[in-house]
């Protein structure tokens, strides 16, 4: 049986559809969700959101923190809802803006190897990059 999942950020709904299984990176570690799974809000870290269905390719959305929240419908079904600061699908990230905020970030580190927001910046690209990249090799 599959779940609803959606993915919401405050610009839009990314994504919204059927999975049987969604994967993401709490700040506790990664977490895998599938239908029956218990109620539960966690914390997200910035990180890759896995989608899978069944007959389809595995979707994967970069994420900047945010939260995770699964509850049952008002059938009884799975409900995962990912709340994101901001949420980019694969196929729709910029890989050449991308890796140009992962240069000025490690630009950045260089002078100053303390800098959170720059650490920061360099963890949104590099997972921007991940996806992009993933989708690429479909």
């Amino acid at each position: 049986m599959a779940m609803q999942v959606e993915l919401v950020s405050p610009e839009a709904i990314v994504w919204s559809g059927e999975a049987n299984m969604v994967i993401a990176r709490t700040l506790e570690g990664d977490a895998a969700f599938m239908e029956g799974h218990i109620p539960m809000i966690g914390a997200l870290a910035t990180g890759v959101v896995r989608v899978i269905a069944d007959g389809e390719p595995e979707r994967q959305i970069a994420v900047h923190s945010g939260f995770v929240e699964v509850t049952p419908t008002d059938g009884g079904a799975t409900k995962v809802a990912v709340l994101s600061d901001m949420a980019e699908l694969a196929e729709d990230v910029d890989l050449s803006r991308a890796q140009g905020a992962k240069d000025r970030a490690e630009e950045a580190l260089r002078a100053d190897a303390d800098d959170e927001v720059a650490s920061a910046a360099l963890r949104r690209a590099e997972v921007r990059i991940l996806v992009a990249e993933a989708a690429t090799k479909r």
